[in-house]
C-alpha cells in the first residue's frame, strides 16, 4: 500500500487545528508568566503601569497566540502536502504496512 496523494486542504484544516489547541497552550503558560511578573512588580513597587501591561500582555498572549500558531500551522501544513504531492508523483509516494 502506497500514499500517493494527501489533501492539502483537509490536512492544513487539521494541523491548523492542533497548532491553535498548541498556541492556547503556550499562550496560557505565558499569560502565567505575565500575571506573576506583574505581581511580583507591584509587590516591591515598581511603577504601577507595568502591573498593567503584565495584564494586557496575558490576556493578549492567549488571545493572540492562538491565531498565530494556527493559521502558521495551516499555511505551512498546505505547503507541505502540495510539496508531499509533488514529490510523491515522481517517487511514488511512501510505502505503507497496515497490520
Amino acid at each position: 500500500m502506497q500514499l500517493k496523494r494527501v489533501g492539502p486542504l483537509s490536512c492544513a484544516k487539521v494541523v491548523g487545528l492542533l497548532y491553535a489547541a498548541a498556541g492556547l497552550i503556550v499562550g496560557f503558560c505565558l499569560s502565567l508568566a505575565a500575571l506573576f511578573g506583574a505581581a511580583i512588580g507591584a509587590a516591591v513597587g515598581d511603577e504601577p503601569g507595568m502591573a498593567v501591561f503584565g495584564l494586557l500582555f496575558g490576556v493578549g498572549a492567549v488571545v493572540v497566540l492562538p491565531i498565530v500558531y494556527g493559521l502558521m500551522g495551516f499555511l505551512c501544513a498546505l505547503l507541505g502536502a502540495a510539496l508531499y504531492n509533488l514529490a510523491a508523483r515522481i517517487t511514488g509516494g511512501i510505502e505503507l504496512e497496515l497490520g
